[in-house]
């Protein structure tokens, strides 16, 4: 080869000779063929990684060159400055240890660097899991490494220093490397994130690359260099200021904690007790300043405690820390509660680092808390087991004076259960420490097959609380050692041992072993008896049966027979199928239906569709059915009616004697349907499969001409089809407004009682639109800081937060009746007329509470965004009926002098009510009931039937 394009150096470390070989053959299978692999090996690597390094070379003597550092290369920063210095290739590009290239790495590099003329051309790098066998890459890197770009300065792309994004995945240009004299520094231990700073600092032009471009590096394990790392840290930050960066240095040092220092609390249960002394010693020695105060102090709590912790050298709390970050919500240490009503950890106060307030553990009770238990020893002792551990006690609450415990051994299924008393419990300010010496051989008596794994637990009970923990161990606490007998019901040849071990979430388990030779003997009896050829052709027929009973219930199998067989039975005479939300809640409009056709007493058979539990929907006689069960399936196909408000599966043609009743859920100011710019993407074949699902539509609801001219128009709907009377669901807040004018506001609804709303606190519902896209939806964090609404607002309002129905809210610990999730609430009209103030953002249900004459306040941060994103089909800050806030601030200001700043919106509502509302008049149930059902109700008006065909 003459001058190749890159030159890889690659490093290689005693004992690594697999990692050695998995990088180098990453060089060699580059899809760009000019590139050259150099072996760097070190003076103590040893014969066998000598011998793996050869044999590499032979395969390609033309492409691998080993390289001897000899005896100064006593460090890794040597080793690469070897490989640096011999480099030949016109860009440079290292791998550390089991690192490896993407395949089209060097190409995709290269490219960026000839479009570009940049002299470092950097992508994205993931690296290995705590485990060791995943792979993810830092969530940091999604921003910065978003789309392929250049820039002038290392300034304008600043993820590049203020994480460590240039330790590996990038090439420098040999020339520019030459020229700048950049080399690692050899007197520093963690040298690659200080070398990716200066070479960003010295080079100029940098270009990016979206590709992936390294993977395999190792995971973080910043406890082995804790010194090296703070160094490391220490001078890029006077490099960043050398170069009239000082911004940049902040913006690094407060994202130096949550990359580096979190990451080295959270491996603390994995090592062994001295390693976690050496590094919380020090820690000790090199942290403090090494973090500034105002940085500690926007860190979340339990981080922040855990930094706090490690500046102390404190290694027992940073391990209770790490319990905490691995299990959220547990409490892992005391707590204590200051006059001041401030929570601090571990009974420290005036302390603000280790101020935790905010987790809202004080709000709750002995029961309701997840307390760690730790368990400190585990060990045979005389036929017994010796079990010891303590359990951590807030100062605000605990167990009454009688209190017992038992110890729960729990088959993994949680199909058995054995007790063993715990004999000992000393219970003082902080905890109640626990032991009890047990014979688990002769107690613990499992069958031996099948339940052969039993976790650990702990039950406090005194007398009125009962409180369950798991058993919390560090990994070094039980070994091989430790083991002790068993006797299964089986008999010795099922196992003989057990085996305790800290499963991967931190808590004690034991497992049954087969040590002696009788269980060893049937072991491989068993084996045997289910791997040769006669068992081997059983599973595959039981595999295959398995796979044509789960084709039974499979979606594509279900519509199938739909269409084919089930479509063709006959109509049966009165039966209606109600669905709300896709049956996720029985409520809406389709729930004022099916009230008033019972109400009337109509011979009408009613379904409900439910998806997830039927719990909440209705046990008056009518027949609940899974969603997309067969039950649901054959009730589709031979209901006179459908009913409902959002679609039933697009995949289900409507039988040809079926009516099809959409009530539809809200008037529009997003745009829906074919306005919609991710449906005016989709191809042709998607877009017809949704005209289909529409045209299914018999009948379509509307509540004023702005529906005819946006949710008609948009989903293609005749004049025909649509009904001018309103939604049923509305007709409950017409009453209560009526109710409000005449009688007032109090008593308030049963459903206030139900959620424990205080008369003496107004209720504002935050009810936010869904933000998500197609597919599986996720628990979000509201936008809306509940727990900061809570300390504000506490004393007078309660905030009942309604998630979207394909989302749910993450929401924190608040003070008791403050804050209040109504997510799972059935009937969102309910809430409505229950509540004084409505917050949200773009949802249609401000078209509905607007109905009620009550204040409405639109919290829209993302307002440009949002409308730029989904289109609009009217200017929410022109038509608003509220204020419409940007920031939480300002939303807070509002609230908090709002019956002054809604006197300037009562006429600006009327008229948005009047314009979006017009054909709601409370008798729209009625109405529909009299139109679509009106030759089962011979005495229905034929009033309503006019007036919804107008």
């Amino acid at each position: 080869m003459s001058t190749p394009d890159f030159s890889c150096v690659v490093t290689a470390a005693p004992g690594g000779e697999a990692a050695l070989r998995a990088s180098v053959e990453s060089v060699l299978d580059q899809t760009l063929r000019a590139v050259e692999a150099l072996v760097v090996l070190p003076a103590d690597g040893g014969a066998a990684l000598r011998a793996a390094a050869a044999s590499l070379a032979g395969r390609s003597p033309d492409r691998v060159r080993l390289l001897d550092a000899g005896a100064r290369a006593d460090c890794v920063a040597a080793l690469r400055n070897t490989g640096l210095d011999a480099a030949r290739g016109t860009y440079v590009l290292v791998l550390d240890d089991g690192e490896r290239l993407q395949q089209h790495a060097c190409r995709n590099l290269w490219e960026a660097g000839a479009r570009t003329g940049a002299d470092l051309v950097a992508g994205r790098w993931s690296r290995l899991t705590g485990d060791g066998e995943k792979e993810q890459e830092p969530p940091w890197q999604q921003p910065l490494f978003a789309r392929s770009r250049c820039v002038e300065r290392f300034a304008d792309a600043p993820g590049l220093v203020v994480h460590d994004a240039l330790v590996t995945g990038f090439c420098l240009r040999r020339e520019a490397r030459e020229r700048h004299a950049l080399r690692y520094g050899e007197d520093l231990t963690r040298s690659e994130i200080l070398f990716g700073i200066e070479a960003a600092a010295a080079v100029g032009r940098i270009a990016l690359v979206r590709r992936r471009i390294v993977s395999g590096r190792a995971a973080p394990d910043d406890g082995r260099d804790v010194a090296g790392l703070v160094e490391a840290h220490r001078r890029a930050g006077h490099l960043l200021e050398a170069c009239g960066q000082a911004g940049l240095r902040e913006e690094r040092d407060g994202a130096f904690p949550l990359d580096h220092l979190v990451p080295l609390v959270r491996t603390f249960p994995l090592l062994p007790a001295a390693e976690r002394d050496r590094i919380a010693a020090t820690a000790a020695r090199v942290l403090p300043d090494s973090v500034p105060e105002p940085v500690l102090l926007t860190l979340p709590p339990v981080e922040r405690a855990g930094v706090r912790l490690l500046e102390r050298g404190d290694a027992d709390g940073v391990l209770a820390v790490a319990y905490a970050l691995r299990r959220r919500g547990a409490v892992a240490a005391p707590l204590t509660v200051a006059d001041d009503g401030r929570v601090y950890w571990q009974g420290e106060g005036a302390d603000p680092a280790l101020d935790v307030t905010e987790l809202g553990h004080q709000h709750r009770t002995f029961g309701e808390l997840r307390l760690m238990n730790r368990l400190t020893r585990c060990e045979p002792d005389g036929g017994r087991v010796l079990l010891e551990g303590r359990l951590v006690l807030p100062s605000h609450t605990g167990p009454g004076p009688s209190v017992a415990a038992h110890l729960e051994f729990r088959v993994r299924d949680g199909a058995r259960t054995f007790r063993v008393p715990v004999d000992d419990l000393r219970r003082d300010a902080t905890g109640i420490g626990w032991r009890t010496r047990a014979d688990l051989t002769r107690v613990l008596r499992p069958l031996g097959v099948r339940d052969t794994v039993w976790d650990v637990r702990m039950v406090v009970d005194d007398g009125r609380i009962r409180a369950v923990s798991d058993l919390f161990a560090a990994r070094d606490l039980v070994g091989p050692a430790d083991r002790f007998p068993a006797l299964p019901r089986l008999g010795p040849a099922a196992g003989d041992t057990w085996q305790p071990y800290v499963t991967l979430k931190d808590h004690l388990a034991l497992r049954l072993e087969a040590h002696r030779r009788p269980a060893r003997s049937a072991g491989r009896l068993v084996h045997y008896a289910t791997h040769f050829r006669p068992a081997r052709r059983a599973r595959v027929l039981l595999r295959s049966l398995r796979t044509r009973r789960d084709r039974l219930h499979a979606r594509g199998f279900k519509v199938s027979v739909y269409h084919s067989w089930l479509l063709r039975l006959p109509v049966r005479r009165g039966s209606v199928v109600f669905e709300s939300h896709m049956g996720t809640c029985y409520g809406d409009s389709p729930r004022a239906i099916h009230e008033e056709v019972r109400g009337r007493g109509l011979p009408l058979r009613c379904v409900w569709s439910y998806d997830g539990s039927p719990e909440g929907f209705p046990a008056d006689g009518s027949r609940l059915v899974r969603r997309w069960s067969w039950r649901y399936l054959w009730a589709l196909a031979r209901a006179e009616f459908w009913v409902d408000n959002q679609g039933f599966p697009q995949q289900l043609a409507k039988p040809s004697g079926t009516t099809y009743l959409q009530t539809w859920h809200g008037s529009a100011y997003k745009r829906m349907g074919f306005d919609e710019t991710r449906v005016r993407l989709q191809n042709a074949p998607q877009r017809e499969r949704l005209q289909q699902a529409v045209d299914r539509f018999d009948h379509f609801l509307v509540r004023s001409e702005h529906d005819v001219r946006t949710l008609a128009r948009a989903y293609r709907l005749p004049e025909r089809a649509l009904l001018r009377t309103g939604y049923p669901r509305n007709d409950a807040l017409l009453a209560a407004r009526v109710r409000d004018e005449t009688e007032g506001r109090l008593p308030r609804p049963a459903l206030a009682a139900e959620l424990g709303l205080p008369d003496h606190r107004k209720t504002v519902l935050y009810a936010p639109t869904f933000r998500g896209g197609p597919g599986r939806q996720r628990r979000r964090r509201l936008l809306l800081d509940a727990a900061r609404f809570a300390e504000r607002f506490g004393d007078r309002y309660t905030l009942l937060i309604r998630a979207h129905y394909l989302e749910a809210a993450s929401l924190p610990v608040c003070p008791p009746g403050t804050v209040v999730d109504v997510s799972r609430h059935h009937d969102v009209s309910e809430l409505l007329a229950l509540s004084d103030v409505l917050v949200t953002d773009y949802s249609s249900i401000m078209f509905d509470f607007a109905l009620l004459d009550r204040p409405i306040v639109l919290f829209a941060p993302d307002l440009e965004e949002y409308a730029a994103d989904r289109g609009s089909y009217f200017d929410l800050r022109e038509k608003a009926p509220g204020p419409v806030v940007a920031t939480e601030d300002e939303l807070f200001a509002v609230l908090a002098r709002l019956k002054a700043v809604d006197c300037d919106f009562q006429e600006r509502r009327s008229r948005f009510a009047r314009e979006f509302g017009a054909y709601d008049r409370g008798d729209a149930a009625r109405a529909v009931v009299d139109t679509v059902f009106a030759r089962h109700a011979p005495a229905a008006r034929t009033t309503g039937g006019g007036e919804a065909g107008r």
